[in-house]
């Protein structure tokens, strides 16, 4: 009987001191390789166990649950103060198996305090300070009747002890709370807050109410402090009213419920016109900005409503011009596309095209799952570069190709993590690196690619190809693997990392690994499957290798658990038997920790080529491998990778000619 690699010898049967040698084969491990197949190829423990809650096949297990947050908030936005003011009212259900006697929310607006963690945390000077959340009244429903009850408030943490503990799989309970904040600036705010503009300040709105922490199956509460990476939130449906002085214009998540009472009919009848045009319409001109006089004194409170979300956010100013075009959604329903931006952004080669951009996005992404919400707006204004269901907020400078780049990308993050409730505060590279994985073909797609390739801060940013520029993070010796908690991945390598390499990674997959046959139906299945629910980075490992056919444990070890580096090499091309009319044999080495499948490239006395592709099975026992090219006559030379689509570490050594 044969031996496996790795195990032990039958009783009474002495092992070969030198194993045989595979056909094709020549060695182990080559002269100066640092590639060791049974390190490579071992068998993987992925972080997360397979259980009845999530699945050996990458989906919701039977056994699935989740909690949820409804909300209904009202508040005001004071631009005098420059204040918020609201009050939150949350209906919480828990369905996990366990009883809960406390509740842990997010207090999002203490990171602006100037004894919050994230002051310790980041090493950038800080350009300004506000008191944080001013938490009035936290109480309970118990009954018909309210109870106050007195909360722990931790950095950006509130923990609330309940007066009666909640009842697993399906208890309810009620909170409302009532607070303020200073509203902080664009200098400091980051994710949120004000600027001026030429005709009045803008506001963009985001983390401005208490929102629940997950309860999940593997760590129950998750309550990661928040000091710089992003969220990870429950699913609910939403109803809120923002007040405001009269003469602002609010655009907010969701549906506007109440436009009969805060639009004018001109503006009522363009929305109409809008929602019936493929191309963008006017809703308020820069004239009719310019034009507007201001209200004193008088304020609207505008009311949206959202289903199937785990946020909203808004935006409002009076320096709004507004435009919408109808988005067309695979399934034969239809979306808004709307940007709101001020008259200085205003141009062809600007914010006029925003509309544009937005609908041709959404209607690409949707081919991977179809966009679920009733609007899609972009916001010229403040926290540029941010993302939130339904809305994005993005630079008032932004122009060409860098408008359509960050406008795709940031309502790109509507299907990740919006859609897939990825913990971006965990796993920053699963919302990051899969949104802009999709944002490269959007870029090839818009216009025939009048902005493609996307080459950006995101994604590829240097010289060389994308292969070429990632081979030199693999090269880096302190650059983190990519399920580095993001929190400690530094600044220097948040970008190269948590985007471009994890894009990269699915781009691999996608094109080289499974081929798009395989890998689009799978990872539709994964987003259709984890949609308004919460994957963890082994469920998506096991989802693309249970659908897409392929045991892919010697990629996600070399590329997300670690940053092994690629080299393959041609180290001898012969004619076969000394004779070059009778072909040549080409000698293949691997010499570093990542395997990729490659293709090995020969050309012929007479200039035509011939392709062959070298699985990664190839190194499953050996670092050398000969190939045989017998049936077209004398070869001139053999090249691997001749398309530089791999990550190669040293492509001098990647083609030789025929040695006679």
């Amino acid at each position: 009987m044969s031996l496996l690699v790795g195990a032990s010898p039958v009783a009474g049967q002495t092992p070969p001191t030198t194993p045989p040698t595979p056909p094709g084969a020549t060695s182990q491990a080559a002269p100066g390789s640092t590639f060791d197949p049974l390190e490579t190829f071992a068998p993987l423990t992925l972080p997360e166990p397979a259980t009845a809650v999530r699945s050996g096949a990458g989906t919701p297990g039977p056994a699935y649950w989740q909690n949820r947050a409804d909300y209904s908030i009202a508040a005001t936005l004071d631009p005098v103060a420059r204040t918020l003011t609201g009050e939150a009212t949350i209906a919480y259900v828990n369905n996990s198996p366990d009883v809960l006697d406390i509740l842990w929310l997010q207090l999002d607006q203490n990171l602006y305090r100037t004894d919050a963690r994230a002051a310790a945390f980041s090493s950038r000077t800080r350009r300004g300070a506000t008191d944080g959340y001013r938490v009035a009244r936290v109480e309970v429903r118990q009954g018909r009747d309210w109870v106050s009850v007195a909360p722990l408030i931790d950095d950006t943490r509130m923990r609330i002890t309940l007066p009666t503990p909640l009842a697993p799989k399906g208890g309810k309970v009620q909170v409302r709370i009532a607070y303020a904040y200073v509203v902080p600036s664009d200098d400091f705010g980051g994710r949120t807050g004000w600027m001026p503009s030429d005709n009045g300040d803008i506001y963009s709105i985001a983390q401005w109410y208490p929102r629940m922490a997950v309860y999940d199956d593997l760590r129950g509460w998750d309550t990661l402090p928040y000091l710089a990476n992003e969220f990870y939130l429950e699913y609910g449906d939403f109803d809120y009213a923002v007040t405001v002085p009269a003469d602002m214009i609010v655009a907010g998540s969701g549906e506007l419920t109440n436009a009969a009472q805060v639009l004018d009919s001109d503006q009522r009848r363009r929305l109409a016109e809008a929602r019936a045009s493929d191309r963008t319409v006017m809703i308020r001109t820069p004239d009719e900005v310019v034009s507007a006089h201001p209200r004193d004194g008088e304020t609207r409170t505008w009311r949206f409503h959202m289903d199937h979300t785990r946020d909203v956010a808004f935006s409002a100013s009076r320096a709004f011009v507004w435009d919408a075009a109808r988005i067309d959604l695979p399934d034969g329903g239809t979306a808004l596309a709307q940007s709101v931006y001020p008259v200085e952004s205003v141009g062809q080669d600007a914010w006029s095209r925003s509309t544009e951009y937005l609908k041709h996005a959404v209607e690409t992404f949707s081919a991977w799952y179809p966009y679920p919400w009733p609007n899609a707006i972009n916001v010229a204004g403040p926290a540029a570069g941010m993302e939130y269901p339904g809305i994005v907020f993005d630079g008032v400078e932004d122009k060409g190709k860098t408008l359509f780049w960050i406008t795709a990308h940031e309502i790109g993050h509507s299907w990740f993590p919006m859609i897939v409730g990825f913990d971006e505060r965990r796993d920053a590279w699963m919302d990051e690196g899969f949104n802009t994985f999709i944002d490269v073909y959007e870029s090839d797609a818009f216009e025939n690619g009048v902005y493609g390739p996307k080459r950006d801060g995101e994604y590829a940013p240097g010289q060389g190809t994308p292969a070429e520029q990632i081979a030199a993070l693999l090269d880096d010796r302190s650059a983190p693997a990519i399920l580095t908690r993001a929190d400690a991945i530094r600044e220097t390598y948040r970008h190269p990392v948590t985007y471009f390499k994890s894009a990269f990674g699915l781009t691999l997959l996608r094109e080289d690994i499974l081929g798009p046959d395989r890998f689009d139906p799978a990872f539709r299945k994964f987003i259709r499957d984890w949609a308004y629910r919460h994957p963890k980075p082994s469920d998506f490992f096991r989802a693309m290798e249970s659908a897409g056919g392929e045991d892919l444990s010697w990629f996600w070890r070399g590329w997300y658990l670690n940053n092994w580096r690629h080299d393959l090499a041609v180290t001898a091309v012969t004619p076969i038997d000394g004779d070059p009319a009778r072909g040549a044999e080409v000698v293949v080495e691997n010499r570093d920790r990542l395997v990729l499948p490659a293709i090995l490239r020969v050309t012929f006395a007479d200039g035509s080529r011939q392709d062959r592709r070298v699985p990664v099975e190839t190194w499953l026992q050996n670092a050398t491998h000969r190939f045989a090219f017998t049936d077209h006559g004398p070869v001139v030379s053999a090249e691997i990778d001749p398309d530089r689509r791999l990550p190669d570490a040293h492509r001098d050594n990647n083609s030789l000619a025929l040695s006679r």
